[in-house]
């Protein structure tokens, strides 16, 4: 059997082209961990700032309950006669 003396240039060729598919291999998964990573805190951050936008619209809402009812409650009051008497010094 006869060596073939460019055998080291081949074997590092190939070492070389495993090494970069190696190293693509590692940039790739990165990059989508990377994507992944920012789809989830971009999602928290849009829940978070639906939930707030929510929140305040639903307390702005209450309070105009709150105030609807009260002046309803002072009109109501309003319409009794009240007995008043004079004071004599």
């Amino acid at each position: 059997m006869l060596l073939n003396p460019f055998y080291p240039f081949t074997f590092l060729k190939i070492s070389s082209l495993k090494a970069t598919i190696v190293f693509l291999s590692i940039l790739l998964i990165k990059s989508n961990l990377l994507r992944l990573k920012g789809g989830l805190i971009g999602g928290l951050f849009a829940l978070i700032l639906i939930s707030g936008i929510f929140a305040s619209s639903t307390i702005a809402l209450g309070s105009l309950v709150y105030a609807y009812r009260l002046k309803n409650k002072s009109n109501s009051d309003d319409n009794q006669m009240q007995d008043l008497e004079t004071v004599n010094v």
